[in-house]
């Protein structure tokens, strides 16, 4: 199948595998005569994987990491595990901060009267 194809089956934008090729995180499509991009099903379960991976948030270094791992099969299961845990710590910490972010944001709003007048406390706050 051509990029395009490609693109359709497995929900990556013919941009993406083409920068996704461009960085080596995935094999360049194979070429047939006329210069066209060619890709089989089992580039199609590479993409697949990557797209995935990319859903939960993985870095483009962690899903290069997973490729590995995964095209390797004497891998040990723990070595995934760890990228998967350090994730989750990642995760968690943006959590915190979100978290953050809306609870004071949350604070402010709730100390403004959010009438005509032109004193703010967000505003107020932001330019502390």
């Amino acid at each position: 199948m051509n990029i395009g194809q490609a693109a359709a089956a497995s929900g990556v934008s013919a941009k993406m595998i083409r920068y996704y090729e461009s960085i080596a995180l995935i094999p360049p499509g194979r070429r047939s005569d006329a210069g066209y991009r060619i890709y089989g099903d089992s580039d199609l379960h590479v993409l697949r994987f990557v797209k995935r991976a990319r859903n939960l948030g993985f870095s483009l270094e962690q899903i290069r990491g997973l490729l590995s791992l995964w095209q390797d099969k004497d891998r040990a299961s723990a070595d995934v595990k760890a990228i998967a845990l350090d994730h989750v710590a990642e995760l968690n910490a943006r959590i915190a901060e979100l978290s953050e972010m809306r609870d004071t944001l949350q604070s402010l709003a709730s100390c403004c009267h959010g009438d005509a007048r032109p004193d703010c406390p967000i505003l107020r706050t932001l330019s502390a």
